[in-house]
């Protein structure tokens, strides 16, 4: 081994396995979870890399057999943030040189399908493209947790508008008075942990992130995406007191007004109805809201 090099850091471990558990609450009534797992190890491997050997190596199909056996044993799979601590805790207690176990899990959307206006006890539909996610990082001796959604798609007609924005000798863009807000959300929020994993209602922290969302997306007379997103993260953090920060990532898809005047239609103001979607560009506004005082 040369002595001019030395390892900084290393992860190894399981990506994309594939879990799927069927909850059975009664033989007829049963839920479904269905989640991507990646699990990587850190802690004193070293030689593995520097000496070629292999002692301390938990193989990574050893990883990912153990997904799937706490999973079947866990009493707690539908909410993710619990399994993922489950997963991650059970790597550094069972092995003294792993020090820290990071866990990503994202998950996918099933929702009961409804049959004569009643929910069916057993058959479902994948509802869109949205996923919940969670990021669990273990050690010895603490617990890091950020959890989120992706992939929300969302759109209004009305009720946006882009106005006194900055102008230069680059500027085209015109005043938008009212225009068609597209965007596919992204939303992440790290959660304060210090009163115990078994003690946070990580699940109504997500339906209530996801509410606050839409339902700020659909009532705010925005004025930017940079204001709407603020509002969003600012409800949250009042709502949530376990929510330390909530980062967004809002891409404004381009809805923009044809022009149909070569053909003498309107297409403007209060009868402006055709618009033309543009896929190749899109702004694209992130931010991170906490609370004051507290460390980034």
């Amino acid at each position: 081994m040369s002595s001019a090099v030395e390892l900084k850091r290393q992860a190894y471990g399981k990506a994309k396995v594939r879990v799927t558990k069927a909850i059975r609450h009664t033989p007829q009534w049963n839920d479904i979870v269905e989640l991507t797992v990646q699990v990587l190890l850190e802690g004193d491997f070293e030689e593995a890399y520097t000496e070629a050997d292999n002692s301390k190596v938990v193989p990574t199909d050893t990883v990912k057999n153990t997904c799937y056996i706490i999973a079947k044993k866990s009493n707690h799979v539908q909410t993710i943030e619990r399994y993922g601590y489950e997963l991650g805790k059970h790597f550094v207690d069972k092995y003294p040189h792993v020090t820290h176990a990071n866990v990503h899990i994202v998950q996918l959307r099933w929702t009961r399908i409804n049959v004569n206006g009643e929910p069916h006890p057993h058959s479902f539909y994948r509802d869109g493209s949205e996923t919940r996610e969670t990021w669990v990082t273990v050690s010895a001796n603490d617990v890091s947790i950020k959890s989120g959604l992706e992939g929300l798609l969302v759109l209004k007609t009305t009720g946006s508008s882009f106005t006194n924005f900055h102008h230069c000798e680059n500027t085209t863009l015109q005043d938008a008075d009212d225009r068609i807000f597209s965007t596919t959300v992204k939303a992440h929020y790290n959660i304060d942990t210090s009163i115990g994993v078994e003690n946070i209602p990580f699940d109504r922290i997500f339906e209530g992130v996801r509410k606050t969302t839409l339902d700020v997306f659909a009532h705010d007379d925005s004025a930017s995406v940079q204001a709407t997103m603020y509002r969003m993260a600012e409800l949250i953090l009042k709502r949530f007191p376990e929510v330390r920060d909530v980062y967004y990532a809002l891409p404004n898809s381009h809805h923009f007004t044809t022009n149909l005047a070569p053909f003498n239609l309107p297409n403007a103001g209060q009868e402006m109805t055709i618009f033309s979607p543009v896929t190749d560009f899109s702004g694209y506004i992130t931010a991170t809201i906490g609370r004051r005082g507290n460390k980034f």
